[in-house]
This record gives C-alpha cells, sequence and structure tokens, in this order.
C-alpha cells in the first residue's frame, strides 16, 4: 500500500463519478474507496458494484467506508471505519483475514495501536489541512507520521484537505499513501493531478 489513496466524493451522478474515477484509476491508484455519507440505500449499491467493477479492471484495490454489509454483498475488498462505526476487532472477526479493513485514528496515536491490535490493514491520520468535504479540528501534527512509522507497524495514510503541494511534508515524513478527494475529483486535469501525487511516492 503506497500512493495515491482515492475517496470518491458525494456525487449522485454515477456516469461524472464513474468517468472521473476511470481517468484516476488509468494513472494509477493505489486504492479506491466508495464514501457517499448521503446516497440512499440502492444508489449506493448501484454506485459501489460499477466503481468495484472499475477497481477489478485496473487491479486496484477497492474498500467501502462504513457499510459492512454492502462490502459483503458485494465481496468488496474491505471497508475503512471510522471512530463512530463498528471497532476493528469486530469488523475483523467478521470479514476475516484476508479483507481490508482501515480505522480512521484522527490525531490520536492511542486509537491507532488499539486500531493495530484489532487487527486494522492500515490507520489513517487527519486533518492535517481544512477540506471542503470533511469539517473537524484541523489539529492533527504533521510528526504524528514519524511518530506511527516508529511505533506501529502498519501502513500510515494522511487525510484532510490534501494537495500535490501540502501533502509532500507528510510523505517526506514516511506517510505510506495520501488519501484525496476534491484535489482529484475537482481538478481542472484529473491526469495531472493524479500524476502529481504519485511523484510524492517516486524513489
Amino acid at each position: 500500500m503506497r500512493g495515491l489513496y482515492l475517496v470518491t466524493p458525494n456525487w449522485d451522478d454515477t456516469d461524472r463519478l464513474l468517468d472521473v474515477s476511470e481517468q484516476a484509476l488509468q494513472e494509477g491508484v493505489a486504492l479506491l474507496q466508495y464514501r457517499h455519507k448521503s446516497a440512499e440505500a440502492d444508489q449506493r449499491r448501484e454506485q459501489a458494484g460499477a466503481l468495484l467493477d472499475l477497481a477489478r479492471k485496473y487491479g486496484v484495490p477497492f474498500i467501502i467506508n462504513d457499510f459492512i454489509e454492502l462490502c459483503e454483498e458485494l465481496d468488496a475488498d474491505g471497508v475503512h471505519v471510522g471512530g463512530t462505526d463498528a471497532s476493528v476487532a469486530q469488523v475483523r472477526t467478521r470479514l476475516g483475514k484476508d479483507k481490508i479493513v482501515g480505522a480512521s485514528c484522527y490525531g490520536d496515536m492511542a486509537l491507532a495501536r488499539t486500531a493495530e491490535a484489532g487487527g486494522a490493514s492500515y490507520v489513517a491520520f487527519g486533518g492535517f489541512y481544512p477540506s471542503l468535504v470533511k469539517k473537524y479540528p484541523v489539529t492533527t501534527p504533521l510528526d504524528i507520521v514519524l511518530q506511527a512509522k516508529r511505533e506501529i507497524a502498519l501502513p500510515c495514510v494522511v487525510i484532510g484537505g490534501m494537495t500535490p503541494e501540502n501533502a509532500a511534508p507528510l510523505a517526506a515524513r514516511g506517510a505510506d499513501m495520501v488519501a484525496a478527494i476534491t484535489s482529484v475529483y475537482q481538478a481542472e486535469d484529473v491526469d495531472i493531478a493524479v500524476q502529481q501525487f504519485n511523484h510524492l511516492f517516486v524513489e
């Protein structure tokens, strides 16, 4: 797990969602997450299923935010859980050892340690910067990435207002993946945006 972690926006326009997602996947994405907090169940199933097909086409793991049942129904590659969702340990027990289980840890190393003990596949920290999508306190220090790389034996994801420019110091500190929504889905040139993110991980 290394590179751009693409997270979908709350778009109801499925054709547009698939079009931009495929542009990004063509350029190279490490992980694709379906996240649509306000979708109705039928729409969520339709969009997730179509995105799963795209992800399979490009050989990219596909995970679903929060909705464990939908992951099971579609046989997606895993789920991402936040602080108010089911615990990592519960999700790991339910999905088994082969699925990806990601955990939001905000700016809290204790949460990251609990997630690791519960069987998480990766830990996600943030927000580091103001986001156009998520509303949260921008209080996570950049150096938590250094601490996580010392203390947690899992890939480290950084989230929250990410652009290729402001993600650079986090990648330099050892972040394994940068999660982005707006910087890709609303980019003037999706190809260039993805290339710029991926360039952060070129040795």
